[in-house]
């Protein structure tokens, strides 16, 4: 396991490296111009040439991207055109925050989705099932703006209930942290629920046709033994891929998500040095994105092992 491990780890420099590049060529690609962005009206060609040079902007294309993932492979990200603040510290602030939206919202999807899913499966062909199927193709179906901007009129109109605008860190106040946090994450928990619920239903009811179910019962297992110690767990594989790469997209910035609520996780500052063209925020934050979900994948692949013996790693 430890070599596989390593061996993983290794392969995300050259990954990693080619992502690089990738962000590093479309930034350049596009259109608008930061620095007319910052001096506006104030901008004459003295200015300019002084912010071309502080930028490094006259720099050719192939050593402006060597220094920056130098810097990068030693830990600094840079600087932001707008700010002049350090990327690497916001970056992480920010990502504290989506992080605990993720975690927020993968509980409630897993609440939701995993006992309806079993109990899809364990009432095949009823009211039930085709109720529990009904609500998962909203889950999928439903775009996640759509449902936030439908829930935030329904509580305002019906309840007088209005969502806190600002954010306030979970140490600091741990009340007024969740009440900003809980409408977005069950925003995103229900939408997420909707595959792992249709992906729970199809895993279980896949392993109770098989013969190893019907010779446990034979033996006089219980149904919650047959369920949740042998169908379940043998089903968990193609769950847990599917929920580990829901959360790599979830920790990778939820941007429409946290648009609507205001909520300044890693998704706003992508978009909003997007919209600012701060190209080095961008390179760096999508970086760390792909850097994050690649380590996501390897964390489903150890978890593999721990749910079922029979796979192994040299």
């Amino acid at each position: 396991m430890r070599s596989y491990i390593i061996r993983r780890i290794l392969m995300l420099i050259p990954v990693l490296i080619g992502i690089s590049l990738c962000i590093f060529l479309i930034m350049q690609l596009i259109p608008g111009d930061v620095i007319s962005g910052l001096l506006g009206i104030e901008e004459n060609p003295e200015l300019r040439a002084q912010y071309v040079i502080k930028f490094g902007l006259d720099q050719p294309l192939p050593k402006r991207y060597i220094d920056w993932i130098t810097n990068v492979l030693k830990g600094d990200f840079g600087t932001s055109f707008r700010t002049d603040k350090e990327i690497f510290p916001e970056m992480m602030s920010r990502f504290k925050i989506t992080f605990q939206l993720t975690i927020m919202a993968a509980m409630i999807s897993w609440i939701i989705a995993i006992p309806l899913g079993i109990i899809s499966a364990l009432k095949r062909n009823t009211w039930v099932d085709a109720v529990v199927r009904f609500i998962a193709l909203l889950g999928v179906s439903v775009p996640n703006f759509a449902f936030a901007t439908l829930l935030i009129l329904f509580l305002s109109l019906k309840f007088q209930y209005y969502p806190p605008v600002g954010y306030v860190g979970f140490f600091e106040n741990a009340k007024v942290n969740l009440q900003i946090m809980i409408l977005p994450a069950i925003v995103l928990g229900t939408i997420m629920s909707g595959s792992v619920m249709r992906m729970t239903r199809s895993s279980v009811l896949e392993v109770l046709r098989q013969d190893f179910i019907k010779t446990i019962r034979a033996k006089g297992a219980s149904e919650r033994v047959v369920i949740f110690v042998h169908a379940l767990r043998n089903g968990l594989i193609p769950i847990i891929t599917l929920i580990g790469m829901q959360i790599g997209g979830l920790l990778g910035g939820t941007v429409i998500t946290e648009q609507i609520f205001s909520i300044p996780g890693l998704g706003q500052m992508v978009l909003t040095a997007i919209n600012q063209r701060d190209y080095p925020v961008v390179q760096g934050c999508i970086l760390f994105i792909a850097f994050i979900y690649v380590m996501v994948n390897l964390i489903v692949d150890i978890l593999y092992t721990y749910v079922d013996p029979r796979i192994t790693y040299k």
